[in-house]
């Protein structure tokens, strides 16, 4: 009887395996794995703004914007720029009158997004009153240009 039993039991198994087998082959195949869409491109990096003023926050941005500074004033300016790079190079130069340079200083920086960029001059014994211009380059391209004045 055991071996009636066992046959019995082989033959359920074999039916059972041959119905699934038989079930995987009429079914639908799974769907396929949802793929996510590309990170958009990071945007460039640009120049959106530079403002001029007497004292920056902590942020570095200028806390009252002015375009005419008396002699003995620290002249800040502060460049804002968005878009991500993995380095950047931000120079200021600014000039007197004619085109006179008289400070230059480049900024490196590692954008990421919105941030803002301080720049500064001073000169204790007084700047020569008259007409000054910053120009802001990124990566050496003129990217923003600013007059002031000195009265």
């Amino acid at each position: 009887m055991r071996a009636a039993t066992s046959i019995a039991a082989l033959c359920v198994l074999a039916g059972l395996g041959g119905t699934a087998c038989n079930r995987s082959k009429n079914e639908a195949p799974p769907p396929p794995a949802e793929t996510t869409a590309p990170a958009p491109a990071a945007e460039p990096v640009q120049v959106v703004g530079v403002t001029l003023g007497r004292e920056v926050g902590v942020d570095k941005r200028v806390m009252t914007a002015v375009d005419t500074f008396g002699p003995t004033d620290t002249i800040y300016a502060s460049v804002d720029t968005r878009g991500a790079a993995p380095s950047a190079a931000l120079v200021a130069k600014w000039t007197y009158q004619d085109g006179q340079v008289v400070h230059e200083e480049t900024q490196n920086i590692v954008p990421s997004g919105p941030a803002s960029t301080e720049f500064h001059i001073s000169k204790p014994d007084g700047w020569p009153k008259g007409d000054y211009k910053v120009e802001i380059l990124l990566d050496g391209a003129s990217a923003r240009t600013v007059s002031f004045r000195v009265g």
